[in-house]
């Protein structure tokens, strides 16, 4: 075999090893990160990774309602440690960090992992979440654990339809659009018509005291 067949043929391996590497990680922890699409935010600080973070909000825009983060949080250290608070620096906005058992820490075991967002997972609202960013941008998201401190993102916005719905806020219903009331142009229709209903008869009058001056005249001769 030629050098350059050789090399060809090496290269060929190293391609089909990486992408069993990729495959094997992705049935992995990596599988059950809310099954978001791979580009979505992510870092790593330590034995900490953080990935797909997400800030999902109402479905319609300029709805006032809640909204959510959603992110896988990793520990690869052999202690557990807490996820304390979550925070949207440059916002007012205030995040109420809850567990999946509803009260307690929010524990991410020794190499382990904690889901936020989704039914059964623990759940990150956003209460004023029209202070988070407006949809299509990006909002830098702060998530504060006990061993290794904050660890920052910047996460996406999008809104809770769709692929995210499942992970998102509780959706607040879009109010109804003003329109006109139905019932101003039948009544104004019904006024006017009233209206000529008493010419009508006024006219009618009119026309009854001709016949009964004739008769009278005619009386008179």
């Amino acid at each position: 075999m030629s050098r350059s067949l050789r090399r060809g043929a090496l290269a060929a391996t190293a391609i089909v090893f990486s992408v069993a590497a990729l495959s094997a990680c992705g049935a992995g922890n990596d599988a059950q990160t809310l099954q978001i699409r791979p580009d979505n935010a992510a870092v790593t600080v330590d034995d900490v990774k953080i990935q797909n973070a997400l800030v999902i909000t109402q479905p319609e825009r300029g709805v006032k309602g809640p909204a959510a983060v959603s992110a896988t949080v990793f520990n690869n250290a052999s202690q557990p440690q807490t996820l304390d608070a979550i925070t949207l620096p440059g916002t007012s906005a205030t995040v109420k960090l809850t567990p999946a058992g509803g009260s307690g820490a929010v524990t991410v075991p020794a190499n382990g992992s904690v889901v936020i967002g989704g039914k059964g997972n623990v759940t990150a609202v956003i209460e004023n979440g029209t202070e988070a960013a407006g949809l299509g941008d990006a909002q830098k998201v702060v998530f504060k654990l006990s061993r290794t401190g904050e660890v920052a993102l910047e996460a996406f916005v999008v809104p809770a339809e769709g692929y995210f719905e499942e992970f998102g806020p509780e959706v607040v219903p879009a109010p109804p659009s003003a329109t006109p009331s139905a019932s101003a142009s039948p009544s104004g229709e019904a006024g006017h018509g009233s209206e000529h209903g008493e010419d009508g008869a006024g006219h009618g009058s009119e026309g009854s005291a001709t016949p009964s001056g004739e008769a009278s005249h005619e009386a008179g001769h």
